[in-house]
Order: C-alpha cells, then sequence, then structure tokens
C-alpha cells in the first residue's frame, strides 16, 4: 500500500475547511491530520504587526497584534488562535466588533460579512501574564517564557497562540513587523533584521523586519542582556549573534564555523533562503535548541567553548532550508523537518572529515536505532501525536535518506534535495511531493524504497556504503 499517496495535499486541506465553515463561520481548524483543530480557515494572514511593552521583572506584557489578511470566503465569523490575557478591544477594518473566547480560541464577529477574496484587518489589544501552552508532545512548556533574566518564545508545534493572537498553522506563512519595548538595558532579538531602535524615559523599543514568510512555530522574540557579535557570511549576508556577556568568547567559538557551513549548504541545496542569520544564547540552562526563522536559540548549558557540538550547530541552520523556507504542510510529516536537518549535520562531517567518518557514524546509528526498536525510533513517516519529536523522525528519517542517496546515487539524491528546496521555497510540502522529486531525479518507482523506509515497523537492511565520492 503507498501510504503516502493517501496523504492530504495543501489543496484537499483548503477543502477540508472550507467544509467545516457553516453560512460564513471560518473553520476552527484547518484539518491537519494530527492535530485537527490547529489553525483556522475562511482567511489568509499575510502580514502580522506586533507592538508590546514587556515587562520582565513582573512577567507581563501588553499592546496590540494587528493582522493584515484576505478573506478565502465570506465571513460572518472568524476565529483566531489565543489562549491567555485580558482582551481590551478587538477592531475590524478599523471598527470596534464584538468577540467571544471558547477553548483557546478568540472568535471575531465583523459587523457586516466580509466578501470573500477581499483584504481586511483585524487588530487585537491585550495585556496580562502570559500562559505557558503544554503540548505533550513537545518536550518543554511552550510560548513566552521569562527565565528571570530575560524572556525567549518557545512556540514548536503550537505555542505562537500563547502570547499573541495567530493562525497557528505552518500552512498560513506571513511575514512579521516587530515593535517591543522593554526597560534598559534588555536588548530585543527577533526573527529578519533589526530596522530601528527608539529609546525614552529608560525604556527602548527594537523594531524588528522580516521580509520573508514564517511559520507561526518559527517567530521569536528573545529578551535579555547581550553582547552583539556581527560578521559578513557568504555573498554579505549578515550575521548576528546575540550572547550572554559572561559567554561572548567561548560561544563565538562554537559557532565560529557558521559562514563555512552556510557556504556548503548554499552548494548542495542552493541558495541560502532568508535575508540574515544568527543564533542567539538564552541565559537559561533549559534542555534546548530551536530554528527559529534566521535566529537559531540554543541554551547556554549547550555552548562549550570547544566546537564538540557542531552537529547540533550544523542540524540547526540546515533547517533554514528544510522546515523554515520548505515547511511541512501537516505535522505528521516532521520528518521532512528533522530527518532532513539530522542528515544535512552527517553531509557536514562527511564535508569536514572524509567518508569513512560518515560511514562509522551511520553503523554505529543504525545499529542503536534497531537494537532499540519502535518504542523508541517508530517508522518516520507515522509519528505518534503524543510523541511528535520521537528519535525516529530525527535519525529513523535521516538514515532513509542515507538510503535514498545509495539507492539512486549521488547525482540524482543531490539533484533531489536542491529541486525540493528550490521548488517549494518559502512554501509547504508533503512527502508525496519530496517522493515525486525523488522519482523523476532517479527515473525509478520508489513507492516499495518509501514504503519500507517510511512506513513499516522493521527498520530495512542498511543499503552497501561507498563514500568515496564527497557530495559537492
Amino acid at each position: 500500500m503507498r501510504r503516502f499517496a493517501t496523504m492530504i495535499t495543501l489543496a484537499a486541506l483548503l477543502i477540508t475547511s472550507t467544509v467545516y465553515a457553516q453560512d460564513g463561520q471560518g473553520a476552527d481548524g484547518l484539518g491537519d491530520e494530527l492535530f485537527p483543530t490547529l489553525g483556522n480557515g475562511g482567511y489568509d494572514a499575510l502580514h502580522y504587526t506586533i507592538e508590546l511593552d514587556a515587562d520582565i521583572e513582573n512577567n507581563t506584557i501588553s499592546g496590540t497584534t494587528t493582522i493584515d489578511a484576505e478573506t478565502t470566503q465570506e465571513l460572518r465569523t472568524f476565529n483566531l488562535d489565543f489562549i491567555g490575557f485580558t482582551i481590551d478591544h478587538v477592531n475590524v477594518n478599523g471598527e470596534a466588533v464584538d468577540w467571544d473566547r471558547q477553548d483557546g480560541e478568540l472568535i471575531v464577529i465583523p459587523l457586516a460579512p466580509l466578501p470573500a477574496g477581499e483584504p481586511f484587518t483585524v487588530s487585537v489589544t491585550y495585556s496580562g501574564v502570559p500562559e505557558l501552552v503544554d503540548h505533550g508532545s513537545a518536550p518543554v512548556e511552550l510560548g513566552w517564557r521569562n527565565f528571570g533574566g530575560g524572556v525567549v518564545v518557545l512556540s514548536e508545534p503550537d505555542g505562537a497562540a500563547g502570547w499573541y493572537p495567530v493562525n497557528d498553522h505552518p500552512l498560513d506563512k506571513a511575514t512579521y513587523t516587530f515593535h517591543i519595548t522593554v526597560p534598559e538595558p534588555y536588548v530585543v532579538a527577533a526573527n529578519g533584521q533589526l530596522a530601528d531602535t527608539t529609546a525614552a524615559d529608560g525604556s527602548i523599543t527594537y523594531t524588528w523586519e522580516s521580509q520573508d514568510p514564517i511559520a507561526s512555530y518559527l517567530v521569536t522574540v528573545t529578551i535579555g542582556e547581550y553582547v552583539i557579535q556581527t560578521e559578513e557570511g557568504p555573498g554579505g549576508l549578515p550575521i548576528r549573534n546575540y550572547f550572554p556577556p559572561d559567554l561572548a568568547a567561548t560561544a563565538a567559538v562554537d559557532f565560529s564555523k557558521t559562514g563555512d557551513m552556510i557556504t556548503y549548504f548554499s552548494e548542495i541545496f542552493g541558495p541560502y533562503p532568508f535575508e540574515a542569520y544568527g543564533v542567539v544564547v538564552i541565559d537559561t540552562d533549559l534542555n534546548v535548541a530551536l530554528e527559529t526563522q534566521t535566529l537559531t536559540i540554543f541554551a547556554r548549558n549547550g555552548i562549550t567553548g570547544t566546537g564538540e557540538r557542531e552537529e547540533t550547530v550544523a542540524h540547526e541552520l540546515a533547517h533554514q532550508w528544510f522546515g523554515n523556507s520548505v515547511s511541512l504542510s501537516q505535522w505528521n510529516d516532521i520528518w521532512l523537518n528533522e530527518g532532513f536537518a539530522t542528515y544535512a549535520s552527517w553531509l557536514w562531517i562527511e564535508h569536514t572529515t572524509s567518508g569513512e567518518d560518515l560511514d562509522r557514524l551511520i553503523e554505529t546509528i543504525y545499529d542503536q536505532v534497531a537494537a532499540a526498536g519502535t518504542t523508541y525510533f517508530p517508522p518516520p513517516g507515522s509519528p505518534p501525536p503524543g510523541n511528535l519529536f520521537n528519535g525516529g523522525v530525527y535519525y529513523r528519517g535521516a538514515l532513509t535518506l542515507h538510503a535514498l542517496r545509495e539507492h539512486i546515487g549521488d547525482e540524482a539524491f543531490f539533484d533531489t534535495l536542491r529541486t525540493y528546496a528550490n521548488r517549494y521555497a518559502y512554501g509547504n510540502a508533503i512527502t508525496a511531493d519530496f517522493i515525486a522529486i525523488a522519482e523523476a531525479a532517479s527515473g525509478e518507482d520508489l513507492s516499495d524504497f518509501f514504503e519500507r523506509w517510511l512506513y513499516d515497523p522493521q527498520l530495512p537492511d542498511i543499503p552497501e556504503m561507498d563514500l568515496s565520492a564527497t557530495a559537492s
């Protein structure tokens, strides 16, 4: 059975959400197979302007989020994902409107129905203490996290709704403007590039702009006392890193090869997709690294000053292509993010050492995955909803890509990666999209191959490995 052939396509998801809508009511979910209530139907969010005043000491925020959107159907009501806070007012097209709340949804009721295919603006003014979101499958609670010395936003898969009203699903990407006001001497880092700072009465407002669309779980604001280190990457790419002052020199060592990694990944995947890159090291020992778009988050306990976590640095960087630019259409395709980033980190090892080193690494990981079985490493193509970030999507996903490389050869394999990264850049894809590209590049029917590697509980035999020709 070709299970991937039955996966819901993007068009089918839109049809599904339209079916849910009754009498001009925007659907309260986008029909995701694992998490059907995430996101909302009836409109396409185009741009978010988030204006917040952050009180770090009292862990409160207040401000307004404005969404420029376009209707995809007539809307008498529509939903935004939003949890907690006191809502002062909601406006649609500049006019105050009624609203309601239910089960994490903010239900907006325009004064008159919004016609299909028309632009509109909705703004929500709110204040309070952010509530953390416990998704269950994520390793930590999500959303706006105050760690005492600052703030970090972690949202994968659905924590964005814990700090601003949003259409919280990767299918509805949008661009962003942030105006975040903090007390001095705090510094704000966010997605995109810093456009302006304005100081007044002991506070500073940081304005960040992202020109490329972002999936909501990849949106972040980080606040702390940082040393900012900048450099120029390949092609003049701005690289800006934010480090706690006591870790600045140490962290600089761990991220010293970022420019070289960007150069290499640009050669094998295609040009770096965004306007900037960099990392922020949050001043807390959360066991986390997250590939938020253009600004990857690391915790201080992951900083060694030895470069020994080079593989993790490469993994998170590779997500900028696979996960951030090309985003999943449904959360059950998470292997398209994590398997790809894991294998990219192995390719970096191959590039900087030798094919023999990669051979040994893969044999070791294969043996560990085989020994642990499906309890720890379930098939990557069908992750359990309560264990979304399991070892299978990372390591069995990466082994799937290596097996594909061995099966179709380097030329077809790297052509597949480049074509996939280019064709779905700034958009969304499903597993079937990747398979179709691999079949076109190889001239083979790969249905049995992907059925075994992605869906069979039994780990397939590892293919013969000949890594004498390094990827280029």
